[in-house]
């Protein structure tokens, strides 16, 4: 299925240690992004002034990670942030914490049905919501299946996904299997890759796009047959984010993956 190339998107959790924000953004836009994704410390309590921030970097914010219990607890007051930070904005829950995690198939039924409900307020209001995964999302259920499932089909059509590909390696999962189940709910894709499992490094064995396992050739002619207009890259523990994000952007360029 042929496509325009996708826009390429940077997470801003991969500079939270690399402040000021404001020389983050103009690099990001020297390289040539034209969007970003971003995390609740960068919007936080100032909306206003984070889309400031990336209207003078000539920047847009594509997506909002937000606390899931934010979703389901205040709907309204992530729908306005995310109306206030960008035009047409992501919804995305990204992760539960441990304790928070059923260890039975109808906890897992609860959670989609909560983002489900969540993600049926933003459509009224003119919005999408994505799930975003983790690896936690793939361990195999007392009856064989995965929670990632009951999440997406108990979250009802409304519900996207943006697919980690390389937290699904974490996981044991086939990205291309995955990529294939549910291409028709994926509304963006992460570019974020990963070194062979056991690997101990000062990058957590994070990896630029393409440096990693991920078998990419194998999954980027399948794309198009998802309904995702970004390519967010992501890295969680970079030494350089400089570094990550060129090789990252060169890589989806080199692969006709982005303009």
């Amino acid at each position: 299925m042929a496509r325009d190339p996708f826009e390429i998107a940077f997470q801003l959790y991969t500079t939270r240690d690399f402040p000021p924000q404001e020389a983050v953004l103009k690099t990001l836009a020297e390289i040539g992004y034209t969007a970003v994704e971003a995390w609740l410390p960068d919007y936080g309590d100032d909306p206003k002034g984070f889309r400031r921030r990336l209207d003078n970097a000539g920047l847009s914010c594509m997506g909002i990670h937000m606390p899931f219990k934010g979703l389901v607890e205040e709907p309204q007051r992530f729908i306005d942030i995310a109306r206030t930070v960008g035009d047409n904005t992501l919804m995305i829950p990204p992760y539960l914490p441990p304790a928070d995690r059923p260890e039975d198939i109808d906890g897992w039924k609860r959670i989609g049905a909560a983002l489900g409900k969540g993600a049926a307020a933003a459509k009224a209001a003119g919005l999408r919501v994505a799930w975003h995964n983790h690896e936690f999302e793939y361990r195999l259920l007392s009856d064989g299946s995965r929670p990632i499932e009951h999440l997406l089909k108990e979250g009802g059509p409304d519900l996207g996904f943006e697919i980690d590909f390389a937290w699904v390696k974490r996981g044991w999962a086939d990205p291309r299997a995955e990529l294939e189940k549910f291409a028709p709910r994926i509304t963006a894709i992460q570019l974020k890759d990963t070194a062979p499992a056991g690997t101990i490094d000062d990058e957590s064995g994070w990896r630029a796009c393409g440096d990693g396992v991920v078998d990419w050739a194998t999954l980027w002619p399948l794309f198009p047959t998802t309904h995702a207009d970004y390519l967010v890259v992501e890295h969680d523990r970079p030494v350089d984010w400089r570094r990550t994000a060129q090789r990252s952007y060169d890589f989806a360029v080199k692969m006709g993956l982005g303009r």
